[in-house]
């Protein structure tokens, strides 16, 4: 659609291929382009998307007005600031960068230059989530596991940052208060960094958050169990399924949870489209990443002061 939020992705790799598809097929939407370092990859999103390669930043956000960054997170503020700086509109995939230094420098940019920063924190998007959003109302404990296989990417960061910064986020979104303290424990199995991680949070209001993640794991699994007074929710983030147990006087009634099924990816993309066409403040703004990011980085540190 040529009239539409002309869109491009820098990094079109296991991930980023699947923004291009999704640019490519929202209404409203015109994939222009991408930038991509390896060749092969450029020339398959290039061909099924009849879309353009980009040789360098500057020609991408000269074509763009809303920008996917799905590059390795160490190359995030690399990437993302001259866009920005460029006046486009990002997406930049979670964590939003490595280093809060970074995450301040993003915002005071984006700040300076009108532009939306959107971080890729996925599951606030997904179904399940809009349900837990409507259904919890006072959490005092919380309990989610994320599980994957190894893969060689996304290992110039560690098990934390990859996989359980999306649990954080959700937890501080629920929970909605403070953390007090962190507690976390750590091992390396196949890379430098953590590769399976716990941590408890404690936050202000008394509500304790224990989260679990493995990329060493034989099997995949996104599970999240919120106990509160009125009852408990136990929920699938992959399967987009779950059920409800509620307190009617002395008794417990189960039920199942009625989430209307979509893919998360492209409800946060589309999202964010909406976001740039109408001024609108992201749900997981660049504040928010940055919020993320910073307890996630207290979690890294308080692992590897154990090692």
């Amino acid at each position: 659609m040529s009239n539409g939020i002309k869109c491009g992705v820098a990094g079109v790799g296991y991930l980023g291929k699947h923004h291009a598809r999704i640019y490519d097929s929202l209404d409203g939407c015109e994939l222009v382009g991408v930038l991509e370092p390896d060749d092969d990859a450029a020339e398959k999103a290039c061909g099924d998307y009849g879309c353009i390669r980009f040789s360098s930043l500057d020609e991408l956000a000269e074509a763009c007005e809303a920008i996917s960054v799905v590059c390795p997170t160490d190359k995030h503020a690399e990437v993302a600031l001259p866009l920005i700086r460029n006046g486009c509109h990002l997406l930049v995939e979670k964590p939003l960068c490595v280093s809060v230094e970074e995450a301040e420098t993003m915002l005071g940019a984006a700040k300076e230059s009108g532009s939306i920063l959107q971080v890729g924190h996925i599951e606030h998007y997904n179904p399940v989530m809009a349900f837990l959003e409507e259904k919890v109302d006072c959490p005092r404990y919380l309990t989610v596991e994320r599980l994957a296989p190894f893969q060689p990417r996304g290992t110039e960061v560690g098990v934390v940052l990859d996989l359980m910064i999306h649990d954080i986020g959700i937890a501080m979104a629920l929970i909605s208060s403070p953390i007090r303290t962190v507690d976390a424990i750590g091992v390396r199995v196949l890379s430098p960094t953590e590769d399976i991680a716990n941590a408890r949070l404690v936050f202000e209001n008394g509500c304790v958050a224990n989260l679990s993640a493995s990329r060493v794991s034989e099997k995949k699994a996104r599970e999240i169990r919120v106990f509160q007074d009125s009852g408990y929710l136990s929920l699938d983030f992959m399967n987009q399924t779950g059920h409800l147990i509620s307190k009617t006087g002395a008794t417990l009634e189960k039920s199942d949870v009625p989430v209307e099924k979509g893919e998360p990816l492209a409800l946060e993309l589309e999202a964010f489209v909406q976001c740039v066409r109408g001024a609108i403040t992201p749900k997981t703004d660049g504040v928010f990443g940055k919020t993320a990011l910073e307890v996630a980085l207290s979690v890294t540190r308080q692992i590897q002061s154990g090692w």
